[in-house]
């Protein structure tokens, strides 16, 4: 049964404004079902079609001679030949929405449409379902916690009984289906990821090695991203590590959050935090092989922070925002007591999230906690001290199961407020 994806509405108004749309995202979330039920009267292709694939090689220019547009295009990163034909039909007419293409690999599709349909093209990001998806909740708005949203957001918002089950069951739309085995799914995913996306993208001869590595990634999910330390466990170098790495953000299987930058945090960590895209997957490779061992796992808490920021992360790319212009984190030294002698003074603080819109800052914390305090937020003082930028409302995303303010302008929300 399909599922009805909140991305639609950005599609369906961003054609009216592109000659093309690209829809990103990691295999199996749902491209090219989304793209089929939306534009059912139009002529689908694949590029997974190996016969096709290799007389569209051949011949690129005839392509569209035979296959006159308005056309899906699927999984284009396997023709990248056809990008300048693509920029030609464009050039033609000034038709809106004559090409929806969608491909698994950024890096390499970015590239090619970076140099040949460049103010031609719209981007847009697919994940896998979100919670208000699963839900069947309209909400379309991206996770900035004001005051406006808060209240709007409560006025659709459902608790949700099991999200210790989502959580492990991960967002892939085939695992909605009670009868899809997820121990089956998932490692036909991992296999298919390894032979087919990992090949293509980068040239990986070991793979038991680089089976180990994503492993040993997912044990990592919500924290520093430390090449040295991963490289020794596994033996290898940290070079091998860093290019590894790449291959993971590149095939949407990761997500490297940057730390927020300002002059005034003189005292700010610079190294990036490493999410995975679908907590499910992290549950596989990390062998937690039921919620409950999951809830109750020594990963438990970062594999909740992981669950939020993608929810935080799939509100923003759903409505056609690029979230990298908006969430970073922060971690250092520059919020000080006032009492210099005092021994939590000069110690790291940390924000999981900041979240900016127009010179503002909304600081987030993540906490697997049902019982929200005001100081979990010591921290989001250090917003303050930042010249031109306002502290917007700060959140405490947790386990508690409504809306509550724990002073004017700090409130500790369910997660499922993403």
């Amino acid at each position: 049964m399909y599922i009805q994806r909140s991305l639609e509405k950005t599609i369906q108004k961003t054609e009216k404004g592109f000659k093309s749309i690209l829809v990103t995202g990691p295999r199996q979330v749902g491209k090219s079902t989304l793209l089929k039920h939306l534009y059912k009267d139009r002529r689908y292709i694949t590029f997974d079609n190996p016969v096709l694939l290799a007389e569209t090689m051949k011949e690129p220019g005839l392509f569209f001679r035979n296959n006159k547009p308005p056309v899906i295009l699927d999984e284009v990163q396997y023709i990248t030949e056809l990008f300048p034909y693509i920029k030609m039909e464009c050039d033609k007419s000034d038709q809106k929405g004559q090409f929806l293409l969608t491909g698994s690999q950024q890096y390499h599709l970015m590239k090619n449409v970076s140099e040949s349909l460049a103010g031609r093209i719209a981007i847009l990001e697919l994940a896998g379902l979100s919670l208000r998806e699963i839900q069947q909740d309209s909400f379309d708005k991206p996770f900035i916690p004001t005051e406006e949203y808060i209240h709007e957001r409560e006025l659709s918002y459902h608790p949700c009984k099991n999200i210790w089950e989502i959580i492990h069951r991960g967002g892939y739309p085939a695992l909605t289906d009670p009868d899809v085995d997820w121990q089956t799914f998932y490692g036909s995913y991992v296999q298919t990821y390894l032979e087919r996306d990992i090949n293509e993208l980068g040239n990986v001869k070991d793979k038991l090695k680089f089976t180990q590595f994503l492993t040993a990634m997912a044990a990592r999910t919500g924290g520093m991203l430390n090449y040295s330390s991963v490289a020794s466990q596994i033996e290898i170098t940290a070079a091998t590590a860093k290019e590894w790495t790449s291959l993971l953000e590149a095939s949407g299987i990761i997500y490297i959050m940057h730390p927020y930058s300002n002059s005034a945090l003189t005292r700010a960590v610079k190294t990036p935090k490493m999410y995975f895209r679908d907590t499910g997957l992290v549950c596989f490779l990390t062998k937690y092989q039921t919620a409950e061992t999951a809830m109750n796992g020594a990963l438990a808490g970062e594999l909740f922070e992981t669950f939020a920021v993608s929810e935080i992360l799939k509100s923003f790319s759903n409505a056609g925002r690029d979230y990298q212009m908006y969430v970073t984190y922060y971690r250092g030294k520059d919020k000080l007591r006032k009492c210099q002698t005092d021994p939590f003074a000069g110690r790291e603080a940390e924000i999981d999230l900041i979240i900016e819109q127009n010179d503002t800052l909304y600081p987030v914390e993540i906490k697997m906690s049902a019982n929200p305090k005001l100081s979990m937020t010591n921290a989001f003082d250090v917003i303050e001290r930042i010249p031109g930028k306002k502290r917007g409302t700060g959140v405490i995303l947790c386990l508690y199961n409504s809306p509550l303010w724990l002073n004017a302008n700090t409130a500790a929300l369910p997660v499922e407020f993403c």
